[in-house]
């Protein structure tokens, strides 16, 4: 996987459209390429990094469930709280991660 972008700013944190709470992020976003063409293989990415919540946030029902990451830019990205401490990741392949299958 190469890292194509690294990014950090103030976004919302949503679930199924309806908005959790305001964070802060930084993250890095790492696409899988063709060794031959070096062409990206679409699907094939990871997400990695850290959400800040304001203090009093309590996010432990968000662990381990598909969360959107509205970034500063208007992107949405779908992402993965992994613990309480706010590390976020989303990786893989197939229906739940890209539109490709």
């Amino acid at each position: 996987m190469q890292l194509v972008e690294e990014c950090a700013g103030t976004g919302q944190l949503l679930n199924n459209e309806v908005l959790l709470c305001g964070v802060r992020y930084q993250l890095r976003r790492f696409q899988g390429m063709n060794e031959n063409s070096g062409l990206p293989i679409p699907g094939l990415h990871r997400v990695e990094g850290f959400l800040q919540f304001d203090a009093g946030t309590n996010k432990r029902e968000w662990i381990g469930i598909p969360l959107n990451l509205k970034l500063e830019d208007g992107r949405v990205l779908r992402i993965n709280l992994a613990d309480n401490d706010g590390r976020i990741l989303s990786e893989g392949h197939g229906p739940s991660q890209c539109l490709c299958c």
